[in-house]
Formats: C-alpha cells, sequence, structure tokens
C-alpha cells in the first residue's frame, strides 16, 4: 500500500528531528541540559503524530520536571512536581488577558452564524465589477473585513469557501487561483486585529496586547493589499484564469424611483436633484427622492469631514500650560515644594548664589516679615489673573493656528478632486451599489471600529471592549434575522409578529451555537496555556533554556543575523506546527535573547505574526487548506489548493521583508498612539 506525499514528508520530518538526537545525544553521561533538549524533540515528534498538543505538553512536562526535581531531591520531587502543576494551572487562570479571548470568539460566532456576510460580498463583488479578477478581489476584501470582526481563521476560510468559491468556480475561474485567494484571504485573521494570537503572543511574552493591536493594522492590511495587487496583475497578465464578469452578474436592478428618474440622465446627483427641485413624477415621490439626495451626499461628506478633522489637528497649536500662577495661588500647598528643595541642598546652593551677588532675601526674623499679608492679598488677586491669562491664550490659540504644510494642501486637493470624480461617475447602478454597502458594511464597521477604536485609544481594555463587540454581535444578528424575516413574511402576506418569534427562536439558536464553540475554543487556548506553563517551567529546570542561549551567543552573531535565523526557524516549524504551538512552545525559547540583541518585543511579535501566516498555508499541516476541501466540490483535490497557496506564501515572504527592512510600518501607529 503505497503512503500519500503528505504521510512522507511527516515521517521524513520526524526522521531530520530523531536521528541527530540519537546520533549526537550523548548517552554515556547525560546531563539535565541534554535532557531538556531531548524533551523539546520529542513534543515535536509527539504532536506530528497527531497526541493532543496539551495533554501532550502537560505530560511530557510533569514528567521532565519530575526528572528536574529528583536530581536534586528524590524525597520531595513528587510534591515539588504536584506544587508546579497547581501553581502553573493558577496562573493562567488568574490571567486577565485571556479574559478577551472567549469574548472575541463569541463576538466572531455570531457575526459568522448571523449570514451578515453574504450581502457584504455580493455588494462588494459588484463595486469591483470592472476591476480584473473582480470576484477574487471581493473575496480578499470581504475576507480582511471578516477578520477584523472574527479573528478566527477556520471561521473565514469555511464561509467564504461556501460563499465565495462555488461563485468563482461558475464563474470560469482557475481552481488553483480560486483556492488561493480563499484560502489566503482567510488567513489574514491572524494578523489583522482582534487577532486571538495577538492576545496569546502579549500573555506569553509580557507585551501590551494593545499596542500590538495598534501595531498590526498597517502590516495586516498591507499584506491585504499585496494579495490584491496580485491578483489584479495576474487578471490583467492572464485574463483566462479570471474571466471578467458576464453581463448578467454585473447587472444591477433599479427601483421605480431611479428607473422614473432616467429621463433626467445617467448621474443619480443631479437626476435626484433635478427631481426634488423640479415637477413632481408619480413613482418618484419628493419624500422618497429627498432621502435618496441625502444618502448620496454621504460619500462627500465623509471625506470632507475627515479632511476637517486632518486640518484642525495639523494646524492646532502647541499650548504649553503655565504653573506660576498655581504656585503663586497655592500659598501653603506650595509650602512642601520649599521644605524638599531645603533637605535636597538647593536652598543651601541659592543663598549661596545670593551671597556671591552680593543679594540676601530677608530671613524669618528680619523686620520685612510682616509683609505676608501682603502676599496673601497677592495670591487673592492670582486666580482673577490666571483666569484672565486663560482667556486671553484661548483666544490666541483660536486666531494663532500653525501654518498649513504643503502635504496637507496636496491631501486636501486630493480629498476635493475625490469627491469630484466619485459624483462625475455617480449613476444609478452605482447609487444601488452604494446602498447595499452602506446596509451590509456600515453597520458591521461601526461595530469594528467601536471595538478596535477604544482599545487602540486607551478607552477601553481588551476585555471590556470584547464584550462589547460580543453585545453588539448579538444586537446585529437580532436586527439582520428580523429585517430578514420580515421581508420575508410582507412579500408572503404573513402576520409582521411572527417574523419577532421566528427572530427570538433562531436569535436563540445562534447564541447556544456560539457559545458552545466559544466554550470549545476557549477550552483548548486555556489547556494549551497549563501545558506550556509545566513544559515551559520543565524546560527551563533542567536547563535546556541556558544551553540554547549558551550556544547562541557562542555565535556571535549581530542583531539583523539573529532575526534572520529567528524567523527562519519560525518559518521552517510552521510547516509541521501550528499556530498556538509555536506561540507557546517556542517563543519562550526566544524571547529571553531579545534584550542581548537589543529586539524590542513588540516589533518582534508583529514579524511572528506575519510569520505565522505561513503555519495555515504550508503543508502538510495548512489547516486552511483542509478547511477549504471540507467545504469544496470533490473534483477540488487537496493538490490543487496546496499550489494555489503557494504564490500567497511567497508574498507573505516579500510582506515580512518590506516589515523588517521598514519596521515604521508596524511601529508608526503605537508611537503616534502611545509615545513609544
Amino acid at each position: 500500500m503505497k503512503l500519500r506525499k503528505e504521510l512522507w514528508f511527516g515521517f521524513s520530518l520526524m526522521a531530520a528531528i530523531l536521528i541527530p538526537v540519537i546520533v549526537l545525544m550523548p548517552w554515556g553521561h547525560l546531563t539535565n541540559g541534554h535532557l531538556g533538549l531531548m524533551m523539546l524533540a520529542l513534543i515535536c515528534v509527539g504532536i506530528m503524530l497527531g497526541f493532543p498538543t496539551a495533554f501532550t505538553l502537560m505530560g511530557m512536562g510533569v514528567f521532565f520536571a519530575w526528572l528536574a526535581y529528583r536530581s536534586v531531591d528524590p524525597a520531595t520531587a513528587n510534591r515539588q512536581v504536584l506544587d508546579l502543576f497547581v501553581q502553573r494551572t493558577y496562573g493562567v487562570m488568574s490571567n486577565d488577558v485571556l479574559i478577551a479571548i472567549p469574548l472575541f470568539l463569541f463576538m466572531g460566532y455570531l457575526v459568522e452564524r448571523a449570514q451578515l456576510i453574504d450581502k457584504l460580498f455580493r455588494s462588494l463583488h459588484l463595486a469591483a465589477a470592472r476591476v480584473p479578477g473582480a470576484l477574487a478581489v471581493a473575496t480578499i476584501v470581504t475576507c480582511a473585513i471578516f477578520a477584523t470582526a472574527t479573528g478566527i481563521v477556520g471561521a473565514v476560510v469555511t464561509l467564504m469557501g461556501l460563499l465565495a468559491f462555488p461563485a468563482m468556480l461558475k464563474a470560469g475561474y482557475n481552481v488553483k487561483v480560486a483556492a488561493g485567494a480563499v484560502t489566503a484571504g482567510g488567513c489574514l485573521g491572524i494578523l489583522i486585529p482582534p487577532s486571538v494570537l495577538l492576545i496569546v503572543y502579549g500573555a506569553v511574552a509580557g507585551v501590551s496586547v494593545v499596542q500590538l493591536y495598534a501595531g498590526a493594522f498597517l502590516p495586516g492590511f498591507m499584506l491585504a493589499g499585496l494579495y490584491i495587487g496580485y491578483i489584479i496583475v495576474l487578471a490583467w497578465w492572464k485574463p483566462h484564469l479570471m474571466p471578467p464578469l458576464a453581463a448578467s452578474e454585473r447587472r444591477v436592478d433599479l427601483p421605480p424611483f431611479a428607473r422614473a428618474l432616467t429621463k433626467y440622465g445617467s448621474n443619480a446627483l443631479t437626476g435626484l436633484w433635478r427631481g426634488l427641485t423640479g415637477g413632481g413624477i408619480a413613482d418618484a415621490p419628493k419624500r422618497t427622492v429627498l432621502a435618496q439626495l441625502l444618502v448620496t451626499l454621504v460619500p462627500g461628506l465623509f471625506i470632507a469631514a475627515m479632511l476637517g478633522v486632518t486640518y484642525r489637528m495639523t494646524t492646532a497649536p502647541v499650548v504649553e500650560a503655565s504653573t506660576a500662577g498655581l504656585i503663586e495661588a497655592g500659598g501653603l500647598v506650595a509650602a512642601p515644594e520649599q521644605e524638599s528643595e531645603m533637605s535636597s541642598g538647593l536652598i543651601g546652593a541659592q543663598d549661596a548664589e545670593q551671597q556671591e551677588s552680593g543679594v540676601k532675601e530677608p530671613s524669618a526674623g528680619s523686620s520685612k516679615a510682616p509683609a505676608a499679608p501682603q502676599a496673601g492679598a497677592e495670591a487673592a488677586k492670582a486666580p482673577q489673573t490666571a483666569a484672565a491669562t486663560a482667556g486671553k491664550t484661548a483666544d490666541a490659540v483660536e486666531s494663532e493656528r500653525l501654518p498649513v504644510p504643503l502635504w496637507l494642501w496636496i491631501t486636501l486637493g486630493v480629498g476635493m478632486t475625490l469627491i469630484a470624480l466619485i459624483y462625475w461617475l455617480w449613476s444609478w447602478e452605482r447609487l444601488e451599489v452604494f446602498k447595499m454597502l452602506l446596509t451590509s458594511f456600515f453597520p458591521l464597521a461601526l461595530m469594528i471600529l467601536a471595538v478596535l477604536g477604544s482599545i487602540v485609544f486607551g478607552l477601553a481594555t481588551p476585555s471590556e471592549a470584547a464584550a462589547i463587540g460580543g453585545f453588539g454581535g448579538f444586537i446585529l444578528a437580532g436586527v439582520y434575522r428580523f429585517i430578514a424575516y420580515w421581508r420575508e413574511g410582507k412579500s408572503s402576506g404573513k402576520d409582521p409578529g411572527q417574523a419577532v418569534w421566528s427572530t427570538t427562536k433562531e436569535l436563540g439558536v445562534i447564541v447556544k451555537e456560539s457559545a458552545f464553540l466559544t466554550a470549545k475554543t476557549s477550552a483548548m487556548v486555556c489547556w494549551l496555556f497549563v501545558g506550556s506553563g509545566i513544559f515551559s517551567a520543565a524546560f527551563a529546570l533542567l536547563g535546556g533554556q541556558e544551553v540554547i542561549e549558551k550556544w547562541v551567543l557562542s555565535l556571535d552573531m549581530t542583531p539583523v543575523q539573529f532575526m534572520i535565523l529567528a524567523q527562519f526557524i519560525i518559518f521552517i516549524l510552521g510547516w509541521p506546527l501550528e499556530w498556538t504551538e509555536i506561540i507557546i512552545i517556542f517563543m519562550p525559547i526566544f524571547l529571553p535573547l531579545l534584550p542581548h540583541f537589543h529586539i524590542d518585543p513588540l516589533f518582534f511579535g508583529l514579524l511572528v505574526a506575519l510569520n505565522l501566516q505561513t503555519a495555515f498555508l504550508s503543508p502538510p499541516v495548512a489547516m486552511a487548506a483542509f478547511y477549504l476541501k471540507g467545504v469544496s466540490p470533490p473534483h477540488v483535490t487537496l493538490n490543487a489548493i496546496f499550489a494555489g497557496m503557494m504564490p500567497f506564501m511567497g508574498i507573505q515572504v516579500i510582506a515580512l521583508v518590506l516589515l523588517y527592512v521598514f519596521p515604521q510600518i508596524g511601529l508608526w501607529l503605537p508611537q503616534l498612539v502611545y509615545g513609544r
């Protein structure tokens, strides 16, 4: 019986790990450090054999920790191992950072099961109908948006495999290109916040999850942009791989008011204005026309508002607050500061300077001591003076704004040109597509901005924002399902109250399924943390970490060489292992070496997150391929899916190099918001 290629690959990797261990291990005089390296090799082999990761980590950790304690004191080894197990488990239970994981998972599962993405994909593929590779581009954009709402890779790949993959195959797309677009786009949730990977890395590395989220925005959307650019170039170069959409697929049905107003021309803005100011039309009441005109003005008003905010923030003068009035008005409050100066010797230094200049302040016993009432009167006048000064300062701030820089003039010009271009091309079909985007994208975007914006700008912790997101997902699911049932009942003549009852029943099912999946995934992550804690403790007790550190430092590498080596190891580990195992097992090995090479753990985490995209796209454990295979037609083979993912893996390597060469891609936003 012939073994499959995947099994041969897996056995080859296990042999590549075990053979050097068997050959190079000094079996005659094993030290604890050698046992640590053996434990690291055995855990990789055990995971590749298919044993549960969390319990394999716990079993290995307990056994090798017992060996470490037994080498010191055999009598207390059992009790010390049990104490270690309890302490590590309690440490995971008391970790506040991990609270955000089940809340974000619950929000993601609610959004997924409420079918909020179907309409979004349809509107995006209509909006990009004239772009080469429109369906693949719409797939990547939908995945990027969905990733910001879920962060669950399996959910995004599965849903887009049911929604976008059949649509691309029906349109005549190449199977490999379609599979690559779905799997690569679905994996964006690893990097784009609210990524569960970043939460896990933050908990392992002790890095702020908030700053990790801020740093991951630009690299995540840069990677999505590279995907889209590759698809457009490939579709333009080889159009037979991604044929243009048929006219029937691009057609948008116009409502009665739009068909009636087409007599004023093909431009929707001018047509609506003439319909509002001209004579009435039977199929286009003025109330409807006014509402549609307000919807039409939304893009222009949004761009104008963004330009106005940018202008205000850029030209706002820097105000230096003076505390002189506060000190004068403080009276007794300022006294402790004088005492601290006396105790630090500053007063003595001032007296010496005064004696050298021939000027000396009167002492407490001098005849000028009764001047205290006059000082009290001046202190009483100080608040009025401070208030007047503050009023003048506010007026000066408003009247003396900073000059407008050249780049802002260019931005304003580009913005105004964009507004003019939008309304020049604003046809009736584009108005309908925009309305579809507004109803499908805007509510989801509002929830995403509320969750991630509150985290990045420090208004809420990740756990609090995730709780808000879970509640927002619940509300969105209820509203969308109610609208669907209400429209269905309206078209069939059913009682409107039936829509409420149907929505309530389905919402109960959605919440039940989402809660079950959340509990299942959260339990897996938490058990992984427990196993990782025991494993890393045993590894440290045996001195494995010290052996690796000595070996790395003995190579006398530069920071660049160390970074290349670390990322190469993580890239290779992404083939047989999943990201959870890499973060939890191997990050504690790399992290203690970062201070020696002066590498920021935040920047290292962003590189790791971008690198670990390969864990879902690299065979033989490419989980994204198996997710897609599970929902794809029978004629789509696993090898075709793997082949489709390869170009996108190359794009990930390019993005990794760009992030390393230009670190401000990831560090600019954390520095801007948090002043890192």
